[in-house]
């Protein structure tokens, strides 16, 4: 029974993330500041917060994404409201 419940959780968990990166707006770096922890986005809907499609300015909940993109990178991102602030939760280069 073990065996099934193990295959159960893992099929559940490749769910999510399929469900979870089907959710990822597209969207283009314009400016990456690393003083004030930001980057500014041109983006496609962001689903998770019922936006359309805009150029904005996000935080980042990790700032280590600050040096792993720079303006003109095609990216794949989601960003939630946290303390009255929008922030990229995560992000990762377009394919």
């Amino acid at each position: 029974m073990s065996k099934i419940r193990i295959a159960l959780m893992a099929a559940l968990a490749a769910f999510a993330f399929t469900a979870s990166a089907a959710e990822l707006a597209d969207g283009e770096i314009r400016k990456v500041d690393k003083d004030n922890k930001k980057l500014t986005i041109k983006h496609g809907p962001l689903k998770s917060l019922d936006m359309p499609g805009m150029t904005m300015v996000f935080g980042v909940s990790d700032e280590t994404v600050l040096d792993k993109f720079q303006a003109g990178d095609k990216v794949r991102f989601d960003a939630q409201k946290a303390d009255g602030k929008i922030v990229v939760t995560h992000i990762e280069p377009a394919r």
